[in-house]
């Protein structure tokens, strides 16, 4: 049996009522979003939305699980600059892992910020109706919500942002597995390979590649 830093991520969908869910209770593997393209019009359709905005770019920018990024508050962020950073405790392993605030997310931030009226002990991804953190559920929802705006086929939820970190910084920047295995606090580089997947196109596309 695998020990839990081990297991795939899975998660389990509450039944959304859209295109790219699947039955009631299913098990699915989220996909990352595998096209600039597509972070592109997502950003675009956040725009107006500096929440949500700042939740998209800070996911795809440093690959930590949505519920480590929800348990942020606004005092724990608002001193920090670009290329700052802060030690977090990850909730599913307990180990320390790095949140780093590049140009994108010292941007979205800033917005972020300035737009709202929001005390240092607040979270900082909060209800706007109820004041409370938002959830690991409502995460899903949203994300699932931005997929479907652009029309992006497939299964996405919360872990997508965390994917999306890797099968970018894997397929645009040529990050090694090892080393996302290390950003990932996965046991192995095995593990990520399982995590992240490789796509029937990859495999295909290096049988071009000339020897």
């Amino acid at each position: 049996m695998k020990g839990k830093n081990e297991r795939e991520e899975m998660e389990v969908t509450e039944g959304l009522k859209n295109p790219n869910h699947p039955q009631t209770g299913q098990n699915i593997r989220v996909e990352p979003i595998r096209r600039i393209e597509d972070i592109r019009a997502i950003k675009e359709l956040l725009s107006d939305k500096p929440r949500d905005l700042l939740l998209f770019t800070i996911g795809i920018n440093n690959g930590l699980r949505a519920g480590d990024l929800l348990r942020l508050k606004v005092k724990d962020v608002k001193h920090l600059k670009e290329g700052g950073q802060i030690n977090i405790r990850e909730g599913k392993t307990q180990k320390y892992n790095t949140l780093v605030v590049n140009k994108a997310v010292y941007k979205a931030l800033r917005n972020y910020l300035q737009a709202v009226d929001l005390q240092d002990d607040d979270s900082l991804f909060i209800s706007r109706k109820s004041r409370n953190p938002l959830t690991v559920e409502t995460v899903n929802a949203l994300v699932k919500k931005w997929t479907k705006a652009i029309n992006l086929k497939g299964n996405y939820g919360a872990h997508t942002l965390r994917k999306t970190f890797g099968f970018i910084q894997r397929t645009k920047y040529g990050i090694s597995w090892e080393i996302l295995a290390e950003r990932f606090n996965h046991s192995t580089p095995a593990v990520t390979r399982r995590y992240l997947g490789i796509t029937k196109e990859e495999v295909s596309k290096i049988l071009l590649n000339e020897i």
